[in-house]
């Protein structure tokens, strides 16, 4: 091994010890506070409505800032961005645990999510850029087991933490962790901004994070108190014509927010939908199932917490392996083949959920949790090689607001169908369902396995359009 090939392999593994905690950290803050909620609301006296706004407020910063700082990474240093999103997220943090009512605590949220949207994109666009291209594969899944390990995480250290400690002890945990990063990141990351940026249509940029916010409001809204609330579909109208809007200027403006050409690229076009709708189905499974087993099961919060933790800790063996055979195979046979489990155990959490063991619920979200690494590591890695290099920054930030606003939007939906199903009432829709109750729930995983059907459509068609890149088959 020559000594440049060492140096180049420890940068990457300081790179990987930097990226990999400040993932898992804001990944775990997006759903950590779902199994508190109640906690929260008899000690501010607020209604289900209003706390929603706790993990809305975030969800919404989060999904608008995430295309923002792919497009803002072409000019700006690496260093710089990550600086900022951690010291805004320790201030998010800190306003959160020092809140004496509600409305602090979603401020404050929202400070959170302003900061935490940079991490994921930012993660992604430093691996791709700053590691040798035969170790990409390896470090998208480093940084994506992170992610996984988080979104697994996230309820069970707010249902054990939150329970033990109280709730005001999470949003401590975070801000130490913010703290503890910001020098390692300083020394790690480049301060160099990337050379021969051209400039990008602000407005055109507010549009689409507008569409996007509004989008995930009105869904959210929907979920809390249905969709013939003004809140709802007038957010949901207001939605459409910014992305409208957006779409106008994105083919008029000397230099769109997002370049036509980025969607030109089928297999970089394939990938963005893929992420959307796959994101839909894990985050449903992966917010729903703790609350089947504390609502059918009668588990506490905690222990409710307990049945995701296998789930993160093979999420967490698998990615970087994952990232290993993406290099190798291509990733049309992993990503169908993720879509494909994906599905199966989506089924499988609607036919054998709701008993009196919680074995099922656990084996049925660790297995979509694996299928569901299978598709995105693969996927993330695709997409970036599928770009050229003045492009990765907008288009990983495309693709990442892509992924984030399904993890919004998919507990929604699945939480407005569950809502609705227990007012009509009746037994699950799933023959294979044999419990008494918790049909609900049964329906709601149900739904979510019909989403992988067009996933599976658009992933068979990520084809490359040319020879050039041999990453996907």
């Amino acid at each position: 091994m020559t000594p440049t090939s060492t140096t180049t392999e420890r940068t990457g593994a300081a790179l990987l010890a930097v990226l990999l905690p400040a993932m898992l950290a804001t990944v775990i803050a997006s759903d950590m506070v779902n199994l508190v909620l109640p906690s929260i609301g008899a000690e501010f006296g607020a209604s289900e409505a209003e706390l929603a706004w706790v993990v809305t407020g975030f969800l919404l910063m989060f999904s608008v800032g995430i295309p923002f700082y792919g497009r803002i990474s072409d000019r700006v240093s690496m260093r710089r961005l990550f600086v900022f999103a951690l010291v805004t997220y320790a201030a998010g943090s800190l306003i959160c645990a020092l809140a004496p009512d509600l409305l602090v605590l979603v401020l404050g949220r929202m400070v959170m999510g302003v900061g935490a949207a940079a991490i994921p994109v930012l993660s992604i666009i430093a691996v791709t850029r700053l590691m040798p291209e035969d170790k990409r594969g390896m470090g998208i899944g480093v940084v994506s087991a992170a992610a996984g390990i988080g979104t697994a995480a996230g309820p069970a250290v707010g249902g054990g933490l939150g329970q033990l400690l109280g709730w005001p002890a999470l949003f401590w945990l975070m801000l130490a962790v913010a703290l503890v990063l910001l020098p390692a990141v300083s020394r790690v990351l480049p301060g160099e901004a990337p050379a021969g940026a051209e400039r990008f249509d602000l407005p055109g940029g507010i549009l689409l994070g507008v569409g996007a916010g509004l989008v995930l409001f009105g869904i959210t809204q929907a979920q809390v108190a249905g969709l013939a609330v003004p809140s709802s579909w007038i957010s949901l109208v207001v939605a459409v014509v910014a992305i409208a809007l957006f779409g106008w200027r994105t083919v008029r403006v000397a230099h769109p927010f997002v370049p036509p050409a980025l969607f030109a690229n089928r297999v970089y076009r394939g990938a963005v939908v893929v992420a959307f709708l796959a994101m839909i189905i894990n985050l449903g499974g992966l917010v729903f199932v703790p609350l089947l087993v504390v609502d059918v099961n009668g588990l506490t919060p905690g222990e409710g917490a307990l049945v995701m933790i296998p789930a993160g800790l093979a999420v967490a063996v698998v990615s970087p392996l994952i990232g290993r055979l993406a290099d190798r195979i291509g990733t049309r046979p992993l990503v169908l083949t993720g879509l494909a489990a994906v599905g199966l155990f989506a089924l499988f959490l609607s036919a054998f959920t709701g008993g009196t063991s919680v074995i099922p619920a656990g084996a049925g979200i660790l297995g979509l949790s694996v299928g569901f690494i299978l598709v995105m590591t693969p996927i993330i890695s695709a997409a970036a090689s599928a770009l050229p290099a003045e492009q990765v920054g907008v288009g990983l930030g495309i693709l990442q607001g892509a992924q984030f606003l399904g993890a919004g939007t998919g507990p929604a939906l699945v939480g407005v169908l569950v809502t609705a199903r227990r007012q009509s009432g009746g037994g699950a829709v799933n023959p294979l369902y044999a419990a008494q109750e918790g049909a609900a729930y049964s329906d709601a995983f149900l739904a979510l396995a019909v989403v992988v059907v067009p996933a599976l459509i658009v992933a068979f068609q990520m084809r490359p359009a040319a020879a050039r890149d041999d990453n996907v088959h």
